[in-house]
């Protein structure tokens, strides 16, 4: 389910199988990066959406967390988030990102860190960007699997 009002609506009616929050993280850059992070937002928005569709029921799609670069807290306001998700029932956090620096933040974050390289999708045909999407959403459901049957135990 997406963060909209039809689908928080039908959220509110079954909130009781939806357990696992996604959240994409983008940077934001008006600098040198500004197309590489319009890139990786263009890729993780598509690539999160083609996952919410897949697990529509089981998977709230948050808002993407935005932030610039070289933030200071983002890593505190970000555990923010993720502790709100958490005070509300859900028992599954997943962050999304192409940026290798988070990385680096992963053990602070007490959350599933998913990172995947951004594909840039403009030089591509519209058959090939779907396919590649497609196998990194196979992946990452795989992902979502293996923590979900590992955190039951």
């Amino acid at each position: 389910m997406k963060w909209t009002a039809k689908d928080l609506d039908m959220y509110m009616q079954s909130k009781e199988y939806v357990d696992t929050v996604l959240i994409p993280l983008v940077p934001l850059s008006f600098k040198g990066q500004m197309k590489q992070t319009g890139s990786m937002n263009e890729f993780l928005t598509i690539l999160s959406l083609e996952i919410e569709k897949q697990m529509k029921g089981r998977i709230l799609l948050l808002p993407t967390f935005h932030y610039f670069s070289d933030e200071m807290d983002k890593v505190e306001r970000l555990k923010r988030w993720a502790n709100e998700v958490k005070e509300n029932n859900f028992e599954h956090v997943f962050f999304l990102t192409s940026d290798f620096e988070w990385k680096k933040e992963e053990r602070e974050l007490e959350s599933n860190l998913v990172w995947i390289p951004a594909i840039p999708l403009e030089g591509l045909e519209i058959e090939q960007a779907r396919e590649m999407i497609n196998q990194q959403v196979l992946q990452i459901l795989d992902i979502f699997s293996y923590n979900w049957k590992n955190e039951k135990k």
